[in-house]
């Protein structure tokens, strides 16, 4: 009958197992060992596998053929146009270095006065003079040639003559030319300090002047048929001359005259 019992138990299972089972002490549940992490992923190896030049593709070495004959023509275009500019600019520096113009070069060498008066109110200056003007071209392989030139008389920076138109003049390579034109005629007028100072230099036996000469200029090379464009001159000259009133005609010049010449 026991035996008949026992025959119809069913198994427990685990959960009715664990069910019976005491329960565990403090100790023991601090025993056992914490849950593993998991482990790191594994990187993939880098495949820095490079295939051999025969195992390229051809389509790959037609197209770098192609850009390199493409190039090619590009890059003998602009060593031509290098060499070209070289050669042009070192061309153009030779030719400045030997036929670069230089300035004119100009002197008074005789001053005549045939009159000078002086009369207030109203103050003017009435006066007659020639002026003998040397220019120089220091250049040997360059010609100028000056056109409107005019001339007048200054004194203490005030024009005591109207301004006189003079001659083209062509002036060859190396070469002088002079001038002498008759100044004045005609009453101009002055201020009140000009006549003064008039009066005292008559008295001491010495008068400064300035003739002012003004126009244009160009250069032309030789053999080259270069001709430059037109250039401003700007000539003043100072000269010191004896002179006391009554005398007529040519008066010494004192000291060497100097004349500052700007283009």
């Amino acid at each position: 009958m026991a035996a008949d019992q026992n025959h119809h138990l069913l198994p427990e299972s685990p959960q009715e197992q664990n069910h019976h089972l005491p329960p565990e002490s403090p100790q023991e549940q601090n025993h056992h060992p914490p849950p593993e992490s998991p482990p790191p992923p594994q990187q993939k190896p880098q495949n820095n596998y490079f295939p051999p030049p025969e195992m390229i593709p051809d389509r790959n070495i037609k197209e770098c053929n192609m850009h390199h004959q493409t190039s090619e023509p590009y890059r003998a275009l602009c060593t031509c146009l290098t060499i070209l500019l070289l050669i042009l600019g070192a061309t153009a520096l030779s030719l400045w270095l030997v036929y670069r113009p230089h300035k004119p070069q100009f002197t008074v060498a005789a001053v005549a006065i045939y009159s000078l008066n002086a009369t207030s109110p109203p103050s003017q200056i009435s006066t007659t003079m020639q002026f003998t003007i040397v220019t120089r071209n220091p250049n040997r392989r360059v010609s100028i040639r000056y056109d409107r030139l005019q001339a007048f008389v200054a004194y203490r920076n005030q024009a005591i003559t109207q301004q006189v138109m003079l001659p083209p003049l062509a002036h060859g390579r190396h070469s002088s030319v002079a001038v002498s034109p008759l100044l004045g005629g005609v009453a101009v007028p002055v201020s009140a300090e000009v006549l003064n100072g008039l009066e005292i230099d008559e008295a001491y036996g010495v008068v400064k002047l300035r003739v002012v000469v003004v126009g244009r200029l160009r250069w032309k090379v030789k053999g080259l048929g270069i001709r430059t464009g037109h250039y401003g001159i700007y000539v003043k000259c100072d000269v010191l001359v004896g002179w006391k009133k009554g005398f007529v005609g040519q008066v010494p010049l004192l000291g060497s005259p100097y004349c500052k010449v700007d283009i």
